[in-house]
């Protein structure tokens, strides 16, 4: 096998790596590993996400069965967000990501 094929992208990998890599995406899986979370839980444990955004990563989590909603009939009606097998098994690709960026990316200057 050459180093050209042996490194080429195949779709599945092209689709995974655009998913996981969409801006706040890692940081809504990373959040919900810790369990499940309402949506204000969420907002808030993610400094600078917008709601607006937030709502679009957790639809598109939820397409790819990355996320799953549950909603609770109680009253008030309780929406809960937690991880799939599938979003649970993203675990380990995001520790080493961290791992890599604790290494090699420069943090941001502090405000």
């Amino acid at each position: 096998m050459s180093i050209a094929s042996e490194h080429s992208l195949c779709p599945r990998y092209h689709r995974a790596v655009e998913l996981v890599g969409k801006r706040w995406t890692g940081a809504v899986v990373r959040t919900l590993m810790g369990g499940p979370r309402r949506f204000n839980e969420l907002l808030t444990s993610i400094p600078g996400i917008s709601d607006r955004l937030l709502t679009e990563r957790l639809r598109e989590l939820e397409t790819e069965k990355v996320v799953r909603r549950e909603v609770k009939p109680e009253a008030p009606v309780r929406v809960v967000y937690e991880l799939t097998d599938r979003g649970r098994d993203l675990g380990p690709a995001l520790d080493e990501i961290a791992r890599w960026a604790e290494r090699w990316i420069d943090a941001p200057p502090a405000h």
